[in-house]
């Protein structure tokens, strides 16, 4: 019999697979068998994909629009990206070559770090980080070097803690705003103290930016590519999964200076070739005539927030971090004495509800579970239910 652990490539041993799919994956499964499960673990809305976008991609399909597009991706969407970067975000690009479309933000991330970094080259990321940021780093061949950060202290960072992890190798800095786990936004003078860091040390950065339009009062979204200076070292990585109810369409977008972006779109036609032609067409109808529809959602976000957050206040020993962004509520339950792992399983086991434990999102996300509020408000009701219920029998 052959053994396929030797004919597989030394890579593959740098990464793990993804513990936010594996936990989804289980929920799937159990409530397949037939188990009552609420599942809080997901990181896409509930929402259907809005009919205007839909009809638009129905109607590209009848009319023929199923061949190959332009590997960086359709004149029509790149203008939208491009007027949208440019009027709303700031970002001062010149031309809608500088974006390349792509089957997915996540490809961008992969295609980013497989660009930029060599065989031992160093990238520093606040943690806890979505999964996904140290993994590409490390299949890219990089080291990746996180900064851990405290929940009491608003999930920061300091210049002292930058300047501890930089070295002569560090070549990437990730900054993710609003932040997967944890529902952070970083302030203005964050990222001006950020930006004089990346400036000094002669870094880029990859600022990703895909739960901009899930922002809750008192809270502003900056992207990093519209300070100053910035846009020549930034590449903004973004998509539409998130503001429009689309993660099953698989498509996103990166913008940054072009020598780099054709740089990645070499791999993108050597991989996977372009995002579907009339998913990009759909594309075009989200980012030109969809703006209501996302403000509508982001309401109904902020409505489960505020729901989600009363429930949890009558559950002692839990203490949720107040989300500025996103719609994930980062739980710290520290106070039960169980791994985040042991937590979340024993959660899923018992009562049916399924998290994601934080040490999924690197060392400091231990002590805490990921919620995510993408749920109806039914089943965020039901998950405090149990939730109480699940903490008295730890309270036992």
């Amino acid at each position: 019999m052959i053994s396929y652990s030797d004919k597989l490539s030394t890579r593959m041993s740098r990464i793990k697979p993804s513990a936010t799919v594996a936990l989804t994956d289980k929920a799937k499964k159990l409530k397949k068998e037939g188990r009552d499960i609420v599942s809080m673990s997901a990181g896409e809305p509930d929402f259907a994909t809005p009919e205007n976008i839909c009809a638009s991609a129905i109607s590209a399909l009848m009319h023929g629009d199923t061949h190959y597009a332009a590997s960086r991706g359709i004149p029509a969407l790149r203008k939208g990206i491009f007027n949208k970067l440019t009027e709303i975000n700031k970002i001062p690009l010149t031309s809608a070559e500088q974006i390349m479309v792509m089957p997915g933000a996540k490809a961008g991330l992969m295609f980013v770090t497989l660009s930029l970094l060599s065989d031992g080259d160093e990238c520093i990321c606040p943690e806890p980080a979505w999964v996904s940021y140290r993994e590409c780093v490390s299949f890219a061949g990089g080291k990746f070097v996180p900064i851990a950060t405290k929940g009491d202290e608003r999930f920061s960072i300091t210049l002292e803690q930058l300047e501890e992890a930089v070295t002569d190798k560090t070549k990437l800095f990730i900054l993710n705003s609003p932040v997967n786990p944890t529902g952070k936004v970083w302030t203005r003078d964050e990222l001006d103290m950020i930006a004089g860091f990346v400036k000094k040390h002669d870094l880029m950065v990859l600022s990703d930016e895909i739960y901009e339009d899930l922002i809750y009062e008192g809270s502003k979204h900056i992207s990093f590519a519209s300070l100053p200076d910035m846009a020549e070292r930034t590449l903004t990585l973004s998509g539409f999964s998130k503001a429009y109810a689309m993660t099953g369409w698989r498509l996103g977008y990166i913008a940054g200076p072009l020598e780099l972006i054709n740089a990645m779109l070499k791999i993108q036609q050597h991989s996977t070739t372009c995002a579907t032609s009339f998913v990009q067409t759909a594309g075009v109808e989200a980012i030109e005539n969809s703006a209501a529809k996302v403000k509508e959602m982001a309401a109904a976000f902020t409505k489960r927030r505020e729901l989600f957050l009363d429930k949890l206040s009558t559950i002692e020993g839990v203490k949720p971090f107040i989300p500025e962004g996103t719609f994930y509520m980062f739980l710290d339950i520290s106070s039960f004495g169980l791994s985040s792992s042991d937590f979340a399983n024993s959660f899923l086991d018992k009562e049916g509800v399924a998290v994601t434990p934080g040490a999924a999102f690197g060392e400091s996300g231990e002590g805490y579970v990921r919620m995510s509020f993408a749920a109806s408000e039914e089943d965020i009701c039901e998950c405090c239910t149990r939730l109480q219920r699940f903490v008295d029998s730890l309270k036992g």
